[in-house]
């Protein structure tokens, strides 16, 4: 087995292990630090948004010796405007201008021509209106909150409404930080970045329902037993999905990678720049609040409940009592979360610091049976 393979069953049988719960705070602490920066690179710089949601002209040319950025500074000059140009496989140019409208396209088209010496009947002059662009970005946002409330509704319904509002959270932290990291880039916005965006939202969504599935098993009946407190378990339900959520990360952003640097950087190809970014921002992003948000934030809050705050209140009376030498009340149901000694240390990494799977020391001897 691999070294990695060998971590993975470590970390899932409690060996080793990191405290995310116990270091939340500092987590926290790191995801604002980065939410705050996207949000006022959003705000200093804004987002660069494509023809597709405000109107202009994309003109494409035959093949012609000028070059991009010669070919950029004409069209700004004939259109008034930013142009975005790139080059394309024949040697033409892609010439996309925001706020042409069809009056003014022919003009442009003209000038373009006579500057890029080219015929003018063989450019080929696409326009988007403004207000197809209202309605693209208004189905963007559409999409995107259907998609948001019914992620609500179906964890309050399969898990329950605190895991709900921490994939919300999740999920808002993911967006939040790619679409600044649109804005201090300067990637234009367009219709595949809405894609992207969407996708890696259900990538967040189920790396965050792995944990969330595994948490819901293991405390199962937590309160019927006195060793280990809700946030403990969460810890290691983290642990033990950990390698699982490294591995499944790292095969989603290769390939993403190499769209976006060989694909988009090399090649030169402006769409897989808008759906290649966005996916390697949030797919990184998703995995990071599924491990760092998602799950504390969940253990936060029910460990807020009175029935929760009841269990802590009896692990840390048992363990101090424990610590005196003192002997504990026995509790029948902790043999589910294992057979260690009564005298066990509080959990925080090790293998006897971490609450034990639910099947086993089944086949030990006990003191009492069910």
């Amino acid at each position: 087995m691999s070294k990695l393979g060998n971590l993975g069953a470590r970390l899932h049988s409690g060996e080793v292990g990191y405290d995310f719960v116990g270091h939340r705070k500092f987590w926290y602490g790191v995801s604002i630090l980065i939410t705050i920066t996207a949000i006022v690179g959003l705000a200093v710089r804004g987002l660069n948004m494509g023809i597709e949601f405000q109107g202009g002209a994309v003109f494409t040319t035959p093949k012609t010796s000028v070059s991009v950025a010669q070919t950029q500074t004409y069209a700004e000059e004939a259109a008034g405007h930013d142009a975005v140009v790139q080059e394309l496989g024949t040697g033409g140019m892609r010439i996309q201008i925001s706020g042409v409208d069809t009056g003014k396209s022919d003009a442009v088209k003209e000038q373009l021509a006579k500057d890029l010496k080219v015929d003018s009947e063989k450019i080929n002059a696409d326009l988007v209106g403004p207000s197809w662009g209202d309605q693209i970005a208004n189905k963007a946002w559409q999409g995107l909150g259907i998609f948001l409330v019914l992620v609500v509704i179906y964890l309050a319904i399969a898990f329950e409404w605190r895991m709900a509002i921490a994939a919300f959270v999740a999920l808002i932290h993911d967006i939040t930080i790619t679409v600044g990291i649109y804005a201090l880039v300067g990637f234009e916005v367009t219709p595949g970045t809405v894609i992207g965006l969407l996708t890696i939202l259900g990538y967040s969504l189920y790396d965050t329902v792995v944990v969330f599935d595994s948490l819901k098993e293991q405390t199962k009946d937590i309160t019927k037993q006195t060793r280990w407190t809700y946030g403990e378990v969460a810890n290691r339900s983290i642990n033990s999905t950990l390698v699982r959520s490294i591995n499944t990360t790292v095969v989603a952003l290769l390939p993403v990678a190499g769209l976006l640097f060989i694909g988009g950087g090399v090649l030169g190809a402006g769409m897989l720049n808008d759906i290649s970014l966005s996916l390697f921002v949030g797919l990184a992003a998703g995995a990071y609040s599924s491990i760092f948000i998602a799950t504390p934030l969940v253990a936060d809050l029910k460990e807020r409940e009175p029935q929760m705050k009841a269990l802590k209140k009896r692990v840390l009376a048992k363990r101090a009592q424990a610590a005196q030498g003192e002997p504990a009340q026995a509790q029948g149901d902790d043999e589910e979360y294992g057979d260690e000694p009564e005298d066990a240390a509080p959990a925080v990494v090790g293998p006897r610091h971490q609450p034990a799977s639910r099947n086993r020391g089944r086949g030990r001897p006990s003191g009492k049976r069910r």
